[in-house]
């Protein structure tokens, strides 16, 4: 039984979800996969049309429960709970009051006899325990306090995030670390490239952990025709503004278009329509649109702070510290500057690259020992 804020046709709150989606995808096939879920996407007031909520649903042989909010209490849950009987409970969020808080103190009390797996999804990072710290490190004193990181088995995506976890809550807890299930492998789709010009596209909130400022800033050095592409929820508006700030400020060989709220298979297209992928990021645990770019055949330009590293030595792209702003920029002219056939044997690279990762990682034996 999966606890998840978001599930499909949620898109807004990014990564969390495709990490679901993946894992009941490719776990189906092995066990019962139960999704418990809210019936809305991040930041609605109105619930998913056409979908029944409070009841569960079969969704492409995973069964699926849509919680209103009326349904979303401390009875409505333990009632679910308690009529699934699941062997395994899988907490995809580590803040959640409904999805991740009530199952654990339920644990804690004794209510739940499951194994629970807690995936705190990267928000564990020192880059992203920096907002609201208060209430964050009162969460964490209270889990310790009721001795309940004792009681679960932590999901690390990569060792960083299994150093985050052991930093919080100790080394002597148990820590899987296992990386997030991609998406299935796509056929390379071509793309021509022509010298002195280039399309890119960052996909993601916008927010300051996303790190679009950066990016912006880098574009007045660069020369050659620039289109760049935002595909983003504005999360932050204050950080939004900035960055409109900027972006109106911009010389005019460089042209950004806004794309809000675009459902995921729309994204996918458009990663398609673009040369390369860039996501300075301050913090991934995994990174599901840049593996997704990858594995689409587009070169992708990232920070350091993924674990999509190396990239260069087989041509997939780059990945750069972030205090070093004019590496960025070489690199965005570089990627200008390529012709055609510079070009397809970065893309080829790329693509190479995310199916290397798919065929040799061996996740699905990796997440049986799990839960088992």
């Amino acid at each position: 039984m999966v606890f998840t804020d978001w599930y499909e046709p949620s898109f807004k709150a990014g990564g969390p979800i495709r990490s679901c989606v993946n894992f009941a995808a490719h776990m189906k096939e092995d066990y019962d996969v139960y999704i418990f879920t809210g019936d809305r996407d991040l930041g609605d007031k109105q619930a998913y049309p056409q979908i029944e909520t409070n009841r569960w649903l079969e969704k492409d042989c995973v069964q699926v429960f849509y919680a209103s909010p009326g349904a979303l209490n401390w009875e409505s849950i333990l009632v679910q709970v308690r009529d699934i009987k699941p062997n395994y409970i899988y907490l995809n969020n580590m803040y959640s009051k409904y999805f991740t808080v009530y199952p654990l103190l339920m644990k804690r009390l004794g209510m739940i006899k499951a194994r629970v797996v807690l995936a705190p999804r990267g928000m564990l990072k020192s880059t992203a325990v920096q907002y609201k710290t208060g209430k964050k490190k009162l969460f964490f004193k209270l889990l310790k306090l009721l001795n309940i990181p004792r009681r679960v088995v932590f999901h690390a995506t990569d060792a960083t995030e299994e150093t985050d976890i052991k930093n919080l809550f100790g080394s002597d807890i148990a820590i899987k670390q296992i990386s997030n299930f991609p998406p299935q492998q796509k056929t390379l789709q071509p793309i021509h490239k022509q010298s002195g010009s280039v399309k890119i596209i960052f996909t993601g909130r916008v927010h300051p952990v996303k790190n679009l400022l950066f990016l912006l800033h880098c574009l007045p050095s660069v020369t050659g025709n620039f289109a760049l592409t935002i595909v983003a929820a504005i999360e932050d508006e204050a950080y939004w503004l900035e960055c409109r700030e900027i972006i109106r400020t911009l010389p005019e060989h460089i042209s950004v278009e806004l794309q809000q709220n675009v459902p995921h298979r729309q994204v996918e297209q458009l990663i398609n329509e673009h040369h390369v992928f860039v996501l300075p990021t301050l913090g991934e645990n995994f990174g599901h649109a840049i593996f997704e770019a990858l594995a689409a055949g587009r070169p992708v330009l990232i920070s350091d702070q993924t674990p999509w590293r190396h990239l260069a030595e087989q041509h997939a792209g780059w990945d750069l510290p972030l205090t070093d702003e004019k590496a960025f920029v070489q690199t965005l002219q570089q990627v200008a500057d390529m012709d055609d056939q510079a070009y397809q044997q970065w893309s080829t690279g790329a693509w190479q690259y995310a199916r290397n990762f798919t065929e040799y990682s061996n996740l699905k034996e990796k997440y049986k020992e799990l839960f088992s």
